[in-house]
This record gives C-alpha cells, sequence and structure tokens, in this order.
C-alpha cells in the first residue's frame, strides 16, 4: 500500500497527471492542525474556502483554523456546515483582540465549540520582547495598530501562575479539549505544563518548539514529551522567514523524541507564502527524504491530531 501510493505521487509530479491530486498521497486522512486564512487583520495566502477547498483536494480529514485575532469557532461552525464530512474546527488564543487571558472568553468559545485554546501568541510578552516595534510591520495603514506595548504573561511578579490562568486551566480540563502553549517562553511553558498536569488537562500541545519567536530547547522538549505533551514540529521555522532549523535538524530531534510526541504542522497562511496544505505536502516530501518512514508520518499527521481532537 506505502509503496503504491509513493508510486503514485511520483506519476504525478514527474508526467503531471491532470487528473491526479498533486498534494502528496500521504496527506490521505490528515489534519493540519496549526494553519491561517482570511478573514484576518494579517495578509494570508487564502480564504477560509480556498484553504477548506485544498484539504478536500488532498484527502485529508480536515483542519483547525487558527487566528491571532479572533475566535475561529464560528468560521469553522459554517465551513463544518457546508462540507459535513470533513473534521473542521476553530479555537480561542487568549490575545489581547479577544480579551486577554479571561476565562469568560475561554468559556463562551469553549461552548461554542472550540477544541484549542491557544495561550497569548501576538500579545505574549515573549513576542512582543521579540519583535518590539516591528510586531505591527504586518498592517499597512498609516494609524498604529491599538495593541499594548507590555506582553501578557501567565504568572506574577513571584512566578506564580495567576488565578485567571488556572480558571482556563479548569475549564480546558473539563472540557477535554487542547491546551496549546502558544508563544510563551520556556519557562512559562514549563510552568503551565506543571499546572496543567495537576489541573488534569489530558491534552496539551507545544507551540511550534523550534521558532525563534519562542524556541523550546531540545532537553526541555524531552522533558516535556515525557510528562506527555506532543510537540508541533513546524515547517515554518524552516522557510526563508525564520531559518531557524533545518527540515533535516528538525527530523533528527523527531527521531530522537520519538513520533509518538510529535504532530507535524506547517503554521502556513501568510500572503507570501506558499497555501497551508501545498506547505504541508513539501513537509512531507521532505520528511520522507530525511529519513522518517511513512508509518511514522501517518503517525504524526494522522494519528495524533485525530487523538488530540477527540476523533
Amino acid at each position: 500500500m506505502a509503496q503504491s501510493l509513493r508510486k503514485k505521487f511520483e506519476i504525478v509530479f514527474l508526467r503531471g497527471d491532470p487528473d491526479m491530486s498533486s498534494f502528496h498521497p500521504l496527506l490521505k486522512g490528515a489534519i493540519e492542525l496549526h494553519c491561517h486564512s482570511y478573514p484576518s487583520l494579517f495578509p494570508r495566502k487564502q480564504t477560509d474556502w480556498e484553504l477548506i477547498e485544498d484539504v478536500k483536494a488532498a484527502g485529508m480529514a480536515g483542519v483547525v483554523l487558527k487566528a491571532h485575532e479572533a475566535q475561529t469557532v464560528d468560521r469553522a461552525t459554517l465551513l463544518r456546515a457546508k462540507e459535513p464530512h470533513l473534521h473542521i474546527y476553530g479555537g480561542l488564543v487568549c490575545n489581547f483582540f479577544t480579551g486577554g487571558l479571561s476565562p469568560a472568553a475561554v468559556d463562551a468559545a469553549i461552548r461554542l465549540g472550540a477544541k484549542i485554546i491557544w495561550m497569548p501568541t501576538f500579545s505574549s510578552k515573549e513576542h512582543c520582547c521579540h519583535f518590539g516595534q516591528k510586531k505591527t510591520r504586518f498592517f499597512n495603514t498609516q494609524r498604529p495598530l491599538l495593541h499594548p506595548e507590555q506582553g501578557l504573561e501567565i504568572w506574577d511578579e513571584n512566578r506564580r501562575i495567576l488565578p485567571q490562568v488556572h480558571e482556563i486551566l479548569e475549564l480546558i480540563a473539563e472540557s477535554n479539549i487542547i491546551l496549546a502553549t502558544g508563544h510563551l517562553n520556556p519557562e512559562e511553558v514549563m510552568v503551565l505544563v506543571d499546572a496543567a498536569k495537576e489541573h488534569k488537562v489530558e491534552k496539551i500541545l507545544i507551540q511550534h518548539t523550534d521558532l525563534g519567536i519562542a524556541r523550546v530547547p531540545f532537553d526541555l522538549q524531552t522533558e516535556l514529551a515525557k510528562k506527555g505533551a506532543l510537540l508541533e514540529k513546524c515547517y515554518l521555522a524552516c522557510s526563508g522567514d525564520f531559518n531557524d532549523i533545518t527540515v533535516e535538524e528538525m527530523a533528527e530531534s523527531v527521531k530522537r523524541l520519538g513520533v509518538e510526541s510529535c504532530v507535524m504542522v506547517t503554521d502556513y497562511g501568510q500572503a507570501h507564502n506558499i497555501p497551508p496544505i501545498e506547505a504541508l505536502s513539501n513537509f512531507v516530501g521532505e520528511f520522507l527524504k530525511c529519513g522518517i518512514s511513512e508509518p511514522q508520518i501517518e503517525r504524526m499527521i494522522v494519528q495524533n491530531p485525530k487523538h488530540l481532537l477527540g476523533i
């Protein structure tokens, strides 16, 4: 079966068969947990509908919509009504745009059907310190973005988890959905994961562990994997936007961590990059060249995402 899929892929690219998908056949049944589309404050490559057309063309099982500036549950619900055979889900990022670290906002998102609650990304202190004034570079407008310069942290001055974060963790645990770490710094991530385990959060996703915005050192990645968290191996970290790690180095990290602890995501959707599903297809092809086997890739793009989403 695996060999036939590979032959089909070679036929598509070498002969250019117009009747077959140009996406890698291993994407069949996959779910992309981390990508971006339009509507958005940020320049995006595709609309939601265009993204979903690619998901269908690739034979994927679904996708999770992520937005820094708004909850995506409503959009996902409407898309799913049109494409009921697909697993299209949304969630909430706890940025200033959406109320910050607000239990009320999280509660509402969960009641609407959120599958993931992301800790602050664009609004995190780590993100604000990393980009500084450049963080508004995405916005082609004469009026500066109304966004506080002081970013959000999950703890107080004594590094004790804030009460509202404990409330959010309790809500996530009760609903058995995914806690994602956003753009927190590695120390915050470690403290958050320990607190989440105390609250009996079962599904923890460590965001783009190799991306320079909030890179998690490998020794901490190993520790997080031992705690039962799943780690995003993110194609964007290998792109010209960041160049934080090569695909070969990332593949080696997967071999050392074990595929049971990793998910492959792209974090693509930026207007200047290729579309997310095309990026995921390329990512799969490059990992195969690095010695990651087809069953191992399937574990990271099919089985692990489905487990997190409760499918």
